[in-house]
């Protein structure tokens, strides 16, 4: 192997041990991050704003809250397998437009590490736990 190579591996990997050390989050510090979501979408209620409601987003299939009209782009997605883990949530939200092209979300993105990881922290406190 390369030391270019090497070199590469080693900082993909640095990196990805940043995002999973963040992976935890502070719901309350995720709180203060939602109010630029607020606008859009309830969590606390499944109601729908603008957006479909976030309540109960985690492990939910993409596209699917019903009543909602997603882009043709979210219900394909949703039709393809994605479910809304942490992982999915933080590569959407930090650009939702790279992410998906074609979505009708009109929110730039959360550029900070922490932000996204503390924004689904409080997400998750409004997703029921696994019976």
């Amino acid at each position: 192997m390369t030391i270019s190579k090497t070199f590469a591996i080693c900082s993909v990997a640095l990196a990805l041990s940043a995002v999973s050390a963040n992976a935890e989050g502070d719901a309350a510090a995720g709180e203060k991050v939602f109010k630029k979501c607020k606008a859009c979408h309830f969590v606390d209620s499944d109601k729908k704003k603008v957006g479909p409601t976030l309540q109960g987003v985690i492990g939910r299939t993409a596209g699917t809250v019903e009543g909602f009209k997603y882009s043709k782009v979210m219900v394909a997605a949703g039709e393809d397998g994605l479910v809304w883990d942490d992982e999915a949530l933080a590569g959407y939200l930090a650009n939702p437009k790279k992410y998906m092209k074609g979505n009708k979300m009109s929110f730039a993105g959360l550029k900070k590490e922490d932000d996204l990881a503390n924004v689904i922290a409080y997400l998750k406190q409004f997703t029921p736990a696994a019976e």
